[in-house]
């Protein structure tokens, strides 16, 4: 098959990986077919070698499976096979590369990013995401490494096996959904017409209940167009609408869940945490009584958990470093503000969106409670989130301006609020997040601060 682009060069970027993977415009730079194929490469050499076997998998954008047969053919220089679970959500290739003792799984998602943009996340052979020596073993090959003679231009397509994608199913459903019997309850599913799209319904109806599914016809284009966990607002209408239980929305790449309670409230990754947190420390299964949240957190979370008992540690944004501090910590929850939630060893400690609804649909069985009385606990402060497209992204510690419009913000909320800056590890962004009581204030406050950062950074600075 025949993909557009041109030939990546291997000196383009200083940092090739970003925080989660590595990420773009489809048909550029290393998302090329000259481009994936040294990826994967450089890959199979680094983490697999002659006679090793790779997954791979993609989230259904229109670039995904011929970056996959492209990423393939490099592995195969390497002298790796390649296998296909086609599209498939992150999470269930991370499980299957442990559970098929495969060297390396790779990706092809660009998670909640529109479908121009496209991905590649590599897994090690236990399913975790790379550690940075890893990282840095393969960007050091991809800089000097030279484009094959073959050409990466028409690359053979992998056909799916599709007893992988079935291996994760019965995963979910006989694992972790083992004890539910929903009993033809109504829970509507938004899959954001991403990875989730074929197995997710099924995996719904086979633990009882009667699926309405949502975004769940992937077109190629159509990721995360107006639905999924980044827009959940028709999922919101729909749970009311027909008096469902809850609504579920994935991210493209179904490794992030958000909730929708009966009256059509959203429930964040801070809900969500809030509700398997306060459970499991009432049950006594919550290691330590603590979980790990980021710095992104809402206060109420912390607010929350206290209530019984429990404490958080607080880590830097991603769910690599939750994964790091629970690890660290012997600790069997974590989780992000965005849905990213780790349910331990449960999981292998990989984030998954299916696997989280699943447990919080447990707590409701459990507890005979609706999600909106056991959210109920967490009552989110107020929170302000602009994004601000930059140029680049020098240390904004070091600009005179920029910390001043900062230390006026935090002034003026005291001890009852905070003020956080940040970029974004996949798109050029910076991130200004103001915490605190006031709405009006907050949403002020974080205006100044971003007017600033478009006036030192922003397009054309």
């Amino acid at each position: 098959m025949r993909a557009p682009g041109t030939v990546a060069d291997p000196m383009a970027s200083e940092e090739i990986f970003g925080t989660d993977g590595i990420r773009g415009k489809a048909t550029q730079g290393w998302l090329t077919p000259q481009g994936a194929a040294l990826v994967g490469r450089a890959a199979g050499v680094v983490l697999g070698g002659k006679g090793a076997q790779a997954l791979l998998a993609h989230d259904g954008r229109e670039s995904g499976r011929w970056l996959e047969a492209a990423l393939a053919e490099g592995l195969s220089q390497a002298g790796v096979s390649s296998r296909s679970a086609g599209l498939l959500p992150t999470p269930g290739l991370a499980w299957l590369v442990r559970k098929e003792n495969a060297a390396l799984g790779i990706m092809v998602s660009a998670s909640h990013n529109p479908s121009q943009d496209n991905g590649i996340k590599i897994f090690g052979r236990d399913g975790d995401k790379l550690s940075d020596e890893e990282q840095r073993r393969i960007e050091d090959l991809l800089r000097t490494d030279e484009p094959s003679t073959n050409s990466a231009q028409d690359n053979k397509l992998l056909v799916p096996e599709l007893e992988l994608e079935s291996s994760y199913e019965r995963y979910l459903v006989e694992e972790l959904g083992a004890s539910l019997n929903l009993e033809q309850t109504m829970i509507v599913l938004d899959c954001a017409n991403g990875a989730g799209s074929k197995v997710g319904p099924r995996v719904l109806n086979k633990v009882g209940a009667r699926v309405i599914p949502l975004g769940h016809k992937p077109d190629g284009r159509n990721i995360n167009q107006g639905c999924g966990s980044t827009h959940p607002e028709t999922l919101m209408k729909t749970v009311q609408a027909e008096g469902a239980l809850l609504g579920i929305a994935l991210d493209g790449d179904g490794d992030r869940c958000m909730l929708v309670d009966e009256h059509g409230t959203l429930v964040d990754g801070d809900g969500i945490l809030t509700i398997l947190g306060r459970h499991g420390a009432k049950q006594g299964s919550l290691p330590q009584n603590k979980l790990a949240a980021t710095v992104m957190s809402n206060r109420a979370l912390h607010i929350a958990l206290d209530e019984v008992g429990v404490s958080v540690v607080e880590t830097t944004v991603g769910d690599r470093a939750v994964v790091e501090a629970m690890r660290r910590e012997g600790l069997a929850l974590g989780g992000e503000q965005s849905g990213h939630v780790v349910l331990g060893e449960r999981t292998a400690f990989i984030g998954d969106g299916l696997a989280t609804a699943l447990a919080v649909l447990e707590v409701l069985s459990q507890t005979g409670e609706s999600l909106s009385s056991l959210a109920s606990a967490y009552q989110r402060l107020p929170q302000v989130l602009l994004n601000i497209t930059v140029e680049s992204k020098p240390d904004l510690s070091q600009n005179p301006r920029v910390m001043e419009k900062v230390a006026e913000a935090e002034e003026a909320l005291g001890s009852h609020g905070r003020v956080l800056l940040r970029y974004s590890g996949t798109e050029p962004l910076a991130r200004v997040m103001v915490e605190g009581p006031d709405a009006e204030l907050i949403q002020r406050l974080a205006q100044n601060v971003a007017d600033c950062l478009i006036q030192e950074i922003g397009p054309g600075k």
